[in-house]
């Protein structure tokens, strides 16, 4: 809309059409640039209307519930060049679930989280949110504080926040070959962890064919030899060198998770000891 004067005042331009929005609290703007959720996939406009390609728009429109679409409601968390949106799963009648898009490194990762309100300033260290407190069996809306510790303070005492990375599958030869795995090598850091010892899952999920199931796995432990109580980082991290494990499959994934209270990490590059184990 362009301001024109007399006598016809202002002039309109069509950017795009055939676009939707899914709510009126679903947009948000970060470094000048607008994203929205549409009705089936997500939009940015910055200087001309686009698609945002998304690797999990199956994942969240396939288990939505559009029928409140009105509670849906999107926030930035500019610290990590986020934004997200807050929606409901199909069989659920109030917010459950997030989606979160990096817009520098343009990747993709989801949750499940309670909120109803979200505010990120500059003015304040933590980006602040509403949300329901389990309080004695019952549902109560409070203030919460984002980013602000490395475990769940919504419940007393506090609780683990359960966090995992999951590789897609790989293989050795095209497939052409077994693998067998018997080393990892982590690349970790525990910075920001309270813990006395923080640890790691590594977990190698093997897979002997297409379409298979995957099937069961060691699983070894990554413990820091450091204690982060008192002191949130260290200049050089010290850490379980080697993750021995004995895994054989066609194809392989590869999965990180903790689940203890204290523990904040950044996955580095692992490595694994791969070798050729025949071909049934």
């Amino acid at each position: 809309m362009q301001y024109l004067g007399a006598p016809f005042v202002w002039g309109f331009n069509i950017l795009g059409d055939n676009i939707s929005i899914l709510s009126p609290n679903v947009a948000v703007t970060i470094s000048n640039v607008a994203y929205w959720m549409g009705h089936d996939k997500f939009y940015m406009y910055s200087g001309q209307v686009q698609t945002l390609p998304c690797t999990l728009r199956q994942y969240v429109y396939s288990n939505i519930n559009t029928t409140q679409a009105y509670q849906f409601f999107a926030g930035t968390n500019e610290g990590y060049n986020e934004v997200w949106w807050f929606y409901c799963s199909a069989n659920s009648s109030y917010i459950d679930r997030y989606v979160i898009y990096n817009h520098l490194e343009q990747i993709w990762y989801y949750g499940t989280l309670t909120r109803t309100a979200w505010l990120d300033s500059p003015l304040r260290t933590f980006p602040i949110a509403a949300g329901y407190l389990d309080t004695s069996d019952e549902l109560t809306s409070g203030i919460i504080y984002q980013e602000a510790s490395v475990d769940d303070g919504t419940t007393n005492p506090p609780s683990a926040i359960p966090a995992y990375i999951q590789s897609s599958d790989f293989d050795i030869g095209d497939g052409h070959n077994f693998g067998f795995v018997w080393r990892i090598i982590p690349d970790v850091s525990f910075d920001g962890s309270t813990s006395e010892a923080p640890n790691l899952k590594f977990t190698v999920l093997p897979r002997q064919n297409p379409g298979a199931n995957y099937g069961s796995s060691d699983l070894p432990v990554v413990t820091s030899a450091q204690s982060y109580v008192g002191q949130s980082t260290y200049n050089v991290q010290q850490f379980t060198q080697y993750a021995y494990c004995r895994i054989r499959g066609r194809q392989m994934a590869l999965v990180v998770s903790s689940d203890a209270a204290g523990t904040q990490w950044q996955l580095g590059s692992p490595r694994l000891d791969v070798r050729p184990d025949g071909r049934r």
